[in-house]
């Protein structure tokens, strides 16, 4: 073993101050901008991102947990029959830590839990990642910095666990790490980590070794760790020792002497990658799911090996014949009270839908959930009910043999619950979904797939809208494009559709008509852009000028006259009247430029970038540069002009290396006022004032008196007071914010991961 060991350092949720990974420490709420109780809770989305991974407890009955690559880690509430967010703690600083790459469950201390985090390996996540531990099932955490960076988000996320704990001395973990650094042991429950020096293997597989960025490029390492339980005692650790490796050729390594010397499995399979690896004890096998990538999109061959530890002998039991395979396997799981019923899925099955396969006979034979009859019908073994989440229909009327709401797709995780045979849950890149009668399964009948998801909210939040009548909140999203929330507490019906984007990026209503909508986002093609006139309940599309390539920033006139668009792609701002027929390029502005519309002068525009402020007084046909100073020139920048006052508007923004802070101008942009008392800031947004206040309130994510935080100020910025506290922080928080226009004390807060925030002031 490497002489290295890792000090762990505190970090309970409760904690009034947490260390960063330089080693100083948040400076606590003290300070004069004071602490307002507030009431935090999701506006329901219900899922809306990838869990990779899902984890039962071997020990106790309904103790299971979810790690999603973006939104944290959950812990399944049964009575609630609910999902229960962990990392809520994590604060700006340490935003990666809400990418979870892997997360056990300890089989024997339940109370024990602990996550690998980190979001990215490459130079996007500044910070190293940690192993958290937990001794009262994720309410308050520890951690151990790691010497290298882990990536929950990165290729090969849905690999796993890398993370395991020895079921007879569960003092000693394991860790698989990704980027070359090899196989990682702790003896003492997770607090210090060594390297395994004697491991020989740190994986060699990456997607792209093209790619500049290092997200493609990265090696994805060493990717699961199994244990044969049998080959240990209570209180002995186990001897044998399972580790699956990113390397096509040597996937498959075992130690029979508790770690200290390990060989490769001989005879195994070559030409794929192991994604999973489970060992059914009662039968004696060590089965793998493979692929020919490492996934969680790609992967356009695989197979399912069965290994008999007592043996040696390796069996392909693939579900189906190479030739008619068209994607890898990966999620699997066995029966823990019926030996030899495992499944497995084929994960990057993207059409008709995903897979899943079924056998009770430790692979011999398979059923799966569906099969073509007479091409393009199927039959099903499983109905399947989204009227808790209906949205999972994403608006679409596909033709045969697709159906809709799709099975799932990158379907990485599935798991057999180990004390009830009949309920099984499986992650899919939306939502998780799962069934609690799974033997109707093997006797002739259908299962019934519902979501399982309620509480787990992993939507990142581009920009929110709170206009003041209609629905009360709009939002553009990554990946599920935007709702309109009518009900705050309720799941919204459907995405933004008609058009459909993969993402929205931006979106604004004309103040003094908020009936008029525009959003704008991402597609492969056109369209980009949509307009509607009843409050976003529905939508048309736009026309868009030419070489747009993506939605960039959008502003509606203050009375829906006009539209000003900043996409990406092309070389300038562009204009228009009425609902963008046609477009005509801006002067006077860069292409790239961030655009707000003035909140009452319905001619007037406004514009940012590098540093410079531009104001249009003719609905965007031209604009002026303004000779303001002292604005930031890198780093994002976010402002909006306060409703019902012309040319008053706040500017959020820049960067730690350089100008950061906020910014106010009462005359459209011509001069501004940077807040001595603000550090940092990276939103602002208005709600209702406070009763005897003539100003609107205003919400922003900033660093205000040392402190880091959500803020609110009532008095147009001469004070202000932090809204939330250290338990609940949500990584980072700079992408949108918003007060309700209707009701005092009200914001909206946007999440990278953890949805949307609703707080109400106590």
């Amino acid at each position: 073993m490497a002489a290295l060991a890792l000090v762990g350092g505190l970090l309970t949720a409760a904690a009034p101050a947490a260390a960063r990974p330089d080693g100083t420490a948040n400076s606590p709420a003290r300070t004069a901008v004071g602490l307002a109780a507030t009431t935090w809770k999701n506006v329901r989305v219900d899922g809306g991102g990838f869990v990779p991974g899902i984890v039962f407890n071997r020990k106790e009955k309904n103790l299971a947990y979810a790690r999603t690559d973006i939104g944290g880690a959950y812990r399944w509430d049964q009575p609630a029959r609910q999902w229960v967010p962990l990392l809520d703690w994590v604060d700006w600083d340490r935003w990666g830590w809400t990418g979870v790459a892997s997360l056990a469950s300890d089989p024997v201390e339940p109370d024990k839990v602990y996550a690998a985090v980190g979001t990215y390996t490459n130079s996007w996540d500044p910070a190293n990642g940690a192993i958290l531990r937990s001794s009262d099932r994720g309410t308050t955490w520890q951690a151990t910095t790691l010497p290298f960076k882990v990536g929950g988000n990165m290729p090969g996320r849905g690999m796993g666990e890398r993370l395991a704990i020895d079921p007879n001395k569960n003092s000693v973990l394991y860790f698989g790490a990704p980027s070359g650094n090899g196989l990682w042991r702790s003896t003492d429950s997770g607090v210090t980590w060594s390297k395994v020096t004697a491991f020989p293997n740190p994986g060699n597989y990456v997607q792209d070794a093209g790619d500049t960025s290092g997200y493609l490029s990265d090696n994805q390492g060493v990717v699961w760790v199994t244990f044969d339980e049998r080959t240990g005692s209570s209180g002995t650790a186990t001897k044998t020792v399972y580790v699956g490796v990113a390397d096509k050729e040597n996937t498959v390594y075992r130690s029979t002497d508790a770690g200290a010397t390990w060989s490769r499995v001989a005879g195994q399979p070559t030409g794929y990658l192991a994604h999973k690896g489970v060992l059914d004890s009662r039968n004696g096998y060590l089965y793998i799911a493979t692929s020919d990538k490492g996934g969680p999109y790609d992967g356009a061959k695989g197979q399912v090996w069965r290994y008999a530890t007592a043996t040696g002998e390796w069996k392909n039991i693939s579900p189906m014949a190479d030739a008619d395979t068209y994607f890898g396997y990966a999620g699997l799981t066995v029966d823990r009270q019926k030996p030899g019923t495992l499944m497995v899925t084929g994960y990057s099955s993207w059409w008709p839908d995903t897979q899943i396969f079924r056998s009770t006979d430790s692979g011999a034979t398979w059923t799966r959930a569906w099969d073509f009859t007479n091409y393009p019908s199927r039959s099903f073994r499983y109905t399947q009910d989204v009227s808790s989440v209906p949205w999972l229909t994403f608006g679409t009327n596909p033709s045969p043999p697709e159906v809709t709401p799709k099975l799932g797709w990158m379907t990485e995780a599935l798991e057999i619950d180990p004390f009830d045979s009949n309920r099984m849950m499986y992650g899919t890149g939306a939502t998780v979904y799962g069934t609690e009668n799974l033997s109707a399964w093997d006797s002739g009948g259908q299962i019934k797939i519902t979501p399982m998801v309620r509480g787990l909210e992993e939507t990142a939040v581009n920009d929110l809208a709170s206009p003041p009548s209609g629905a009360p909140l709009l939002s553009a999203l990554g990946d599920l494009g935007g709702f309109r929330h009518t009900d705050l507490d309720a799941v919204p019906g459907k995405i933004f559709t008609s058009p459909t984007f993969t993402t929205s990026t931006s979106l604004d209503y004309a103040e003094t008509n908020p009936n008029t909508v525009v959003r704008v986002g991402n597609n492969d093609a056109a369209p980009r852009i949509a307009f509607s006139t009843d409050n976003g309940a529905n939508w048309w599309q736009g026309s868009e000028p030419p070489g747009v390539t993506g939605g960039g920033t959008v502003a509606a006139a203050a009375d829906g006259s006009g539209f000003v668009w900043s996409p990406e792609g092309t070389s300038s701002v562009y204009y228009t009247a009425g609902f963008g027929n046609s477009w005509t390029a801006s002067s006077g502005i860069p292409a790239g430029a961030v655009v707000e519309s003035d909140r009452k002068n319905p001619k007037k525009f406004y514009g940012f970038k590098a540093g410079r402020f531009y104001v249009s007084t003719d609905g965007g046909a031209t604009f002026t540069a303004k000779a303001a100073t002292g604005l930031p020139t890198d780093g994002p920048v976010r402002f909006k002009a306060l409703p019902g006052t012309e040319g008053d508007i706040w500017l959020a923004g820049g960067s730690a290396s350089g100008t950061y802070g906020l910014w106010h101008s009462t005359d459209s942009g011509a001069t501004f006022t940077k807040l001595a008392g603000v550090q940092q800031a990276d939103t602002i947004g208005f709600g209702k004032a406070a009763p005897g206040a003539s100003y609107q309130t205003l919400y922003t994510s900033a660093r205000i008196g040392g402190v880091r935080g959500i803020f609110r100020s009532t008095d147009a910025g001469a004070s202000w007071v932090r809204i939330n506290d250290n338990t609940h922080q949500w990584g980072w928080t700079g992408g949108a914010i918003t007060g309700d226009p209707r009701v005092y004390g009200r914001v909206y807060v946007g999440t990278n991961g953890r949805g949307i925030l609703r707080g109400d002031s106590a």
